[in-house]
């Protein structure tokens, strides 16, 4: 009889809950967005830039990377953003992931640019290119195909790390498990609903970066065997 309530219950918030997965979805491709946006440019300033401007980096990467995203949450949502006139919840929460993500992402591009031989900066030098020019041209091309393995693990990271956008009323996958929840006394029923949406988002995500990187891979070329 239980069994049969629960099954009911998750039927009938099926509608409302898919409803929650397209929140998620835009939380998360907004997020991923701003992160590469900046997490790209703060990688090259820190392989490249002077000594002040990769500490600067350093600075932005460990504070993002070492406080709470409950806590700046808060901080951006209460605080910060208020006084430049956004008080949306889906701004805030889409900022600071993809401020967070930005320092993820950041070490992941830094990584993969330090795993090429630095002969191709010089050589394209050599050339008579300027740094700007084989940074975007050269260097950035090869990084970018290294980088698609980490960045499956940022997605599937920065998807679960969207179910914290709740406390700020963001109607994504956890709030409309929580009200549903609430509403149908069944708990635990929906909580292994949502886990399986979640499932399926990380399980479809990946498989999409994984198609990318097989389209856009060069044979013979891998971060262990880069040139």
């Amino acid at each position: 009889m239980h069994f049969e309530k629960a099954l009911n219950a998750t039927i009938e918030a099926l509608p409302y809950m898919l409803g929650g997965v397209g929140w998620t979805a835009i939380i998360l491709i907004g997020a991923l967005l701003v992160g590469f946006v900046l997490g790209v440019p703060l990688a090259c300033c820190q392989v490249y830039g002077r000594p002040a401007l990769s500490r600067a980096v350093g600075l932005y990467v460990w504070l993002f990377r070492g406080v709470p995203i409950l806590v700046q949450l808060f901080l951006f949502y209460f605080g910060l953003l208020p006084l430049v006139g956004i008080d949306s919840a889906l701004a805030a929460g889409v900022i600071v992931l993809g401020f967070t993500s930005a320092s993820y992402q950041s070490q992941i591009v830094r990584g993969s640019i330090q795993s090429l031989s630095a002969g191709q900066l010089k050589a394209a030098r050599a050339l008579g290119m300027s740094d700007f020019t084989a940074i975007k041209s050269i260097i950035l091309p090869q990084a970018l195909r290294l980088s698609i393995p980490g960045w499956s693990n940022e997605f599937s990271i920065l998807l679960k790390d969207s179910a914290l956008l709740m406390v700020i009323s963001v109607p994504e996958i956890m709030a409309r498990t929580r009200s549903v929840a609430g509403r149908t006394h069944e708990p635990v029923a929906m909580a292994l609903f949502a886990a399986i949406l979640y499932f399926i988002l990380t399980y479809v995500g990946i498989q999409i970066l994984r198609w990318i990187e097989r389209k856009v891979r060069i044979k013979g070329y891998s971060q262990e065997g880069s040139m």
